[in-house]
């Protein structure tokens, strides 16, 4: 009997899952130097979305975006590198940092 509690308590997260419930989403730290935020463009749409100003912060995007009830987008630019691993290339993304003015 014991057992089946178990069980149980390990079964329901599966099925809560394939209802449809996802798992919490991760949050990024808003400290990341390679992170841009950008307001929507006018005119853009989901479908086609294009960058408008871009903010300082997270919180700057935050504030703008909820004043012109508007998403903000968040971007990360990445390169292709080849990296050797144990004798085998193998290539990963590495983050391209922002340049300062």
């Amino acid at each position: 009997m014991e057992g089946k509690g178990t069980t149980e308590a390990i079964e329901r997260p599966a099925a809560a899952r394939s209802e449809g419930v996802s798992a919490p989403r991760r949050r990024r730290n808003g400290n990341d130097a390679n992170l841009r935020y950008f307001l929507v463009k006018p005119g853009s749409s989901p479908a086609k979305p294009e960058l408008g100003q871009e903010m300082a912060s997270e919180g700057e995007a935050l504030i703008e975006a909820f004043k012109s009830g508007q998403p903000f987008y968040t971007v990360t630019a990445w390169k292709a590198v080849p990296e050797v691993n144990g004798g085998n290339p193998v290539i990963v993304k590495q983050a391209i940092p922002q340049k300062t003015a």
